[in-house]
């Protein structure tokens, strides 16, 4: 698994997350997405790292300003450790 950042500029509101989190649905196959607007950030899980082009096209299609994407691997933490 693959956690990627997306530093957004742009987002107000509930509505603004939506917009951001369904634009990366529309775009890429992921586990999860989330956004923030009070980090700035959209947190993306998915199976493979994904194309950062695509995904900054993606998220300023929708109105909103990508300032950086940083990937790291993710590993889900058990209960126990």
């Amino acid at each position: 698994m693959v956690k990627t950042t997306v530093q957004v500029e742009g987002m107000m509101c509930g509505m603004c997350e939506a917009h951001v989190n369904d634009a990366v649905r529309k775009a890429f196959q992921v586990k999860k997405v989330n956004s923030s607007r009070s980090k700035g950030t959209t947190e993306i899980l998915s199976e493979a790292e994904l194309d950062t082009e695509a995904l900054a096209k993606a998220i300023t299609d929708t109105g909103y300003k990508v300032n950086g994407i940083t990937s790291e691997p993710y590993e889900k933490k058990g209960i126990f450790g």
